[in-house]
């Protein structure tokens, strides 16, 4: 029996009791207001008298909830802060990129209105341009006309002459002014005449040509610079905020003292188109001038020509007449 006593004992003595756990607390948000110590309620210093009137290094258990407390709202406070200033970027950053959006779309509308004024401009200019051309080459075809003109009246004019210096060498008798000599003296002077026209309308179709070159070329000029203008502005068109191929230039949002503006840049255009029609204008009437004076000179010319041949004629026939008559009278 004692033994059996023994062998429960030892199992009782295997069998080990469950070990107390610590309980559990529940968490709790730290306190919303610094609780602040009576500077009489802080325990006194173990050191006794000897470190009288030395404060402790180490904070007491207020101070160091309240330096927590002050790091945790300057924290709270900074990332408040941080959190607008992130608000706050984003917010100028879309706005940004509207205001740079719109500012684009409006550059873009102004340059394609300046691409259609200078496209008009150019195609004004460049017809103007093949006008002129045209009609300096006509009023050269003209000019031609003339000096053609001045040429064929140096064979008439040598006829004249020589009528005139023959009838001179007749016999005194016969050495009469009559009405033969006043048409060959009429038709020297219209042919002269008709020469010294000729040779004005020469000097003046040469001056009129080359004013429509002059004309010509300032409107060829402006042309150019038209053409260049448009070429610079269409490529401006495709630039945006994401071309990688626009470089900075200080000083090309500023106004040039000599730069022109809209208004006057207009005007220079059509000054230079009113001056090829009004030189064109000119070339036309010369042209239309050049026509009639030949036409008439032709006209003159062969009238008095005709009005020379009718007076030899007749004094042709009162030469026979006055011959047969002396013959007959010899023949008595």
């Amino acid at each position: 029996r004692p033994a059996a006593g023994a062998g429960s004992g030892g199992r009782s003595a295997m069998a080990q009791p469950d070990e107390p756990q610590p309980p559990v607390v529940p968490p709790c948000p730290l306190p919303s207001r610094i609780c602040d110590v009576a500077r009489s309620e802080r325990p006194r210093s173990c050191c006794g008298m000897a470190m009288a009137g030395f404060r402790t290094a180490k904070y007491q258990l207020p101070e160091w909830h309240r330096r927590n407390m002050g790091v945790y709202y300057k924290a709270v406070t900074a990332s408040d802060e941080a959190e607008r200033g992130r608000t706050e970027a984003k917010q100028l950053m879309k706005h940004a990129a509207a205001s740079a959006q719109r500012a684009q779309e409006s550059s873009k509308a102004t340059l394609c209105q300046r691409l259609q004024d200078i496209h008009f401009w150019r195609v004004e200019l460049q017809k103007e341009v093949m006008e002129l051309d045209a009609e300096t080459n006509l009023l050269a075809a003209q000019k031609l006309r003339l000096e053609r003109a001045l040429d064929a009246t140096e064979v008439p004019y040598s006829v004249v002459i020589d009528n005139l210096e023959c009838r001179e060498r007749r016999q005194p008798p016969d050495l009469v002014i009559d009405e033969v000599e006043r048409q060959l003296l009429k038709e020297a002077d219209l042919i002269r005449d008709i020469r010294d026209l000729l040779k004005r309308m020469i000097i003046q179709a040469t001056t009129q040509i080359r004013s429509n070159r002059i004309q010509k070329e300032n409107c060829e000029l402006d042309w150019s610079d038209k053409v260049q203008t448009y070429h610079i502005d269409d490529k401006c068109t495709g630039y945006c905020t994401d071309s990688t191929d626009v470089q900075f230039h200080p000083s090309s949002v500023k106004f040039q003292e000599n730069a022109s503006t809209p208004k006057s840049w207009a005007q220079f255009s059509h000054d230079n188109i009113s001056r090829a029609e009004q030189e064109k204008l000119a070339s036309v009437q010369l042209r239309s001038l050049i026509n009639t004076i030949i036409h008439d000179a032709s006209e003159d010319l062969r009238m008095q020509r005709a009005t020379v041949n009718e007076a030899f004629d007749a004094h042709c026939r009162e030469l026979d007449d006055a011959k047969h008559r002396l013959e007959q009278h010899l023949q008595q």
